[in-house]
């Protein structure tokens, strides 16, 4: 029987077909795929089968005359930049066996290259082959090129994410005015629901495929018919492609396996993805400790606590850092689960259990202590295993673990995290009982530039737990992601205040951003800016304008739904006004005991047999497939899921259909702040594809 385990494995599996190849090889790898080996075994997968070495993917890379085989393994087609790098690394080195894995289809290739035909063989690849040669400097040395997808990263039990796809988002309001701006009049789109697959930018419809195709791919190795269904515009658009995949057709025929999955948009839910009601660990983990550098999801966990070494100013660069990603450790993955889908207080607990629980097993002199768990109190216990090689080799991915969470626990911007929580639930009770304008305006006050003279007017409050420029984002766009659900006024009156209020606030940013000493990673990728000195204000003011423009239009992503338009329950005089997750209503219509039909929740059709189906429903009663109706239900979330998000599904799955095998997709693991950097994306429409 089909399991959600069968699904998580298929990672694996792809890799095991790299995994021959690079014995005495160089490996050249991209980020992407970095990352997605980073969370399916590591560099150590690569080693233990006899890489010789492996390299970053670049031009100035190059290897010496004892080097002679090379395997390159990246994430984009065979075009553009990456042709350059692999011709650049072969030209300055002697290879004479070159193995190149893309994770794109040689039908996707075809697409690229504007090739309609249907062609023997992957002419495509044979062809790039006969260029390697060529780069190598003898026709008659070994070249293969092949299609592999190793492009899903295990990060739990419960999570496959997709690096490759990491800035997949959905289509937003700008979006539409840009398609439409290249249609004739009468042509153009009235919303985003009605825009198709072909009328997407190339680069846009090419990472579109490459998804389906990924998902084909892993349909065909479990040997499962998926039943496809989209809630939002973007969803619709690769639940579609899906349905329609050319070579799903004789697939479906012959599999044994049965699984339902749901594509979800994103801007669906705004409000849970920037919002900070989430109570868990591994969320904040992720939020204040810096990126893994080369990984979207991954952190950089110090490990100077485990050595002798004295803290200075370049200890950082002395020592390699730990990460969250330990597949070589049992216990290590058990307690990475519990810090991803438990409770902060459960999750904290855990690992001070795990801590003392490997201390008594190493016989270290640990000192019990009950009660609240401290960060001092979790280093106390890692640094008892610095003075023992044995116990800190045996135990390395629980330590950095542990110190992961000892680092977030006391990090200085964790303040910051309670400090947006409470403001967020002053303005969910303020939507129920004033209109937006009145709301957002509460916003402005805070719009002043840190650390001024009337930051500490209150006495109250310290440079570490006042917003700074990144949450007063973060503050806005959940604003006016529930901006719908304010008290209606006269229209032409609310508009007018809007746009004076919003003026205000435009300026009140710029003032803000320009007078920081640095500039954030969001502000650096809001601006174009990679430092303060680049920064004018006039540059920040039409940052925050174009900003502006993205953020009126949120409040309208749930407008073309029937029965799940809206993410909030207003106060009833008894209760408080509360969040109510879009995934949690698209879950309780789907494991509903009657089996209701939810009209937001689409199926795709996947061929005539269903087309008809539909078709005769419109006048006789025909049962058309439900996403209960099969053991396993994949749900893929386009534009990132929170680890909150995926403790609230376990959650709903244990109450409502405890057998049912669930497993979550995403194009990433979301904080906070990743939210505005994709919605205020400059190359949304046309991402970098390799061309």
């Amino acid at each position: 029987m089909l399991t959600a385990e069968d699904f998580s494995r298929f990672p694996l599996l792809m890799w095991d077909k790299v995994l021959p190849k690079v014995k005495k090889a160089v490996v050249f790898m991209d980020d992407e795929c970095a990352e997605a080996l980073h969370w399916s075994g590591g560099a150590a997968a690569l080693l233990e089968a006899g890489a010789r070495n492996l390299r970053q993917f670049s031009s100035f890379e190059a290897c010496g005359a004892n080097e002679p085989k090379a395997v390159f393994v990246v994430s984009t087609l065979l075009k553009g930049r990456t042709v350059d790098v692999i011709k650049d690394v072969l030209s300055l080195s002697h290879f004479q066996y070159c193995v190149v894995f893309t994770t794109v289809a040689h039908s996707v290739h075809l697409l690229a290259n504007k090739v309609t035909a249907e062609l023997e063989g992957n002419p495509v690849f044979e062809q790039f082959e006969e260029k390697l040669c060529e780069w190598m400097g003898n026709m008659n040395y070994t070249a293969e090129v092949m299609h592999v997808p190793v492009v899903f990263a295990p990060v739990s039990q419960q999570l496959l994410l997709t690096p490759m796809f990491a800035h997949l988002f959905p289509l937003l309001p700008p979006d539409l005015e840009t398609i439409n701006e290249k249609r004739a009049e009468k042509k153009r789109f009235g919303s985003l629901g009605d825009v198709d697959m072909h009328s997407l930018p190339a680069e846009l419809q090419i990472e579109i495929k490459s998804l389906t195709s990924v998902l084909n791919a892993m349909f065909e190795a479990t040997g499962t018919k998926e039943e496809s269904f989209s809630v939002g515009p973007m969803s619709r658009i690769i639940a579609g492609e899906l349905a329609s995949h050319p070579q799903a057709k004789n697939r479906r025929k012959t599999a044994s396996n049965k699984a339902s999955i749901i594509f979800v948009d994103r801007t669906m839910d705004l409000t849970g993805a920037v919002g900070h009601h989430g109570d868990n660990l591994a969320e904040k983990i992720l939020t204040v400790l810096k990126p893994l550098p080369g990984h979207v999801t991954d952190v950089q966990v110090d490990m100077l606590e485990l050595t002798s070494l004295q803290r200075t100013p370049h200890s950082q660069n002395t020592l390699a850092p730990g990460c969250l990603a330990q597949h070589q450790s049992p216990a290590a993955q058990s307690l990475w689960e519990a810090m991803l889908t438990s409770k902060q207080k459960e999750g904290v607990m855990e690992v001070r259990r795990q801590l003392v629980e490997a201390a008594s097993k190493e016989k270290l002199p640990i000192k019990m202590s009950m009660g609240r768990v401290t960060p001092e109190q979790l280093c106390s216990y890692t640094q008892l295993f610095r003075n023992s090689w044995g116990a800190l080799e045996s135990h390395c991915g629980l330590l950095q673990l542990g110190l992961a969470t000892a680092q977030t626990l006391r990090h200085p911007n964790l303040p910051r995290w309670d400090s947006c929580l409470a403001f967020e639930r002053l303005l969910l009770q303020a939507l129920g009982d004033s209109d937006f304008p009145t709301v957002l305006r509460q916003l402005l006050p805070l719009m002043r530039p840190r650390g001024g003279d009337d930051s500490s007017a209150s006495g109250s409050r310290s440079k570490e737990d006042e917003c700074g420029p990144d949450e007063l984002i973060l503050l806005l766009v959940y604003l006016y992601s529930l901006a719908d659900e304010a008290q209606p006024v006269d229209q032409g009156s609310e508009e007018e205040e809007l746009e004076k209020l919003e003026k205000d606030l435009i300026g009140a940013l710029t003032l803000v951003i320009t007078q920081e000493m640095e500039l954030s990673p969001l502000f650096q990728k809001l601006t174009g800016c990679s430092n303060s000195e680049e920064l004018t204000t006039e540059r920040a003011h039409s940052a925050m304008e174009d900003m502006f423009k993205t953020l009126r239009g949120l409040s309208h992503s749930r407008d073309h739904l029937k029965q799940l338009h809206s993410v909030y329950t207003a106060s009833d005089g008894v209760h408080q006004a509360t969040y109510r997750p879009f995934l949690r209503q698209v879950l309780e219509e789907v494991f509903h005991p009657d089996r209701l039909e939810c009209p937001d929740i689409e199926h795709m059709s996947g061929g005539l047999t269903d087309l008809l189906k539909t078709g005769f429903s419109m006048f006789m009663k025909v049962s058309r497939p439900h996403p209960s109706d099969n053991p396993v239900l994949l749900l893929f979330v386009v534009g990132g899921v929170t680890p909150s998000e995926l403790r609230l599904i376990k959650e709903i799955v244990t109450t409502h259909k405890p057998g049912t095998q669930v497993l979550v997709l995403s194009t990433r693991l979301l904080r906070p702040t990743d939210i505005p950097e994709l919605l205020f994306a400059t190359q949304r429409l046309a991402p970098d594809i390799g061309v």
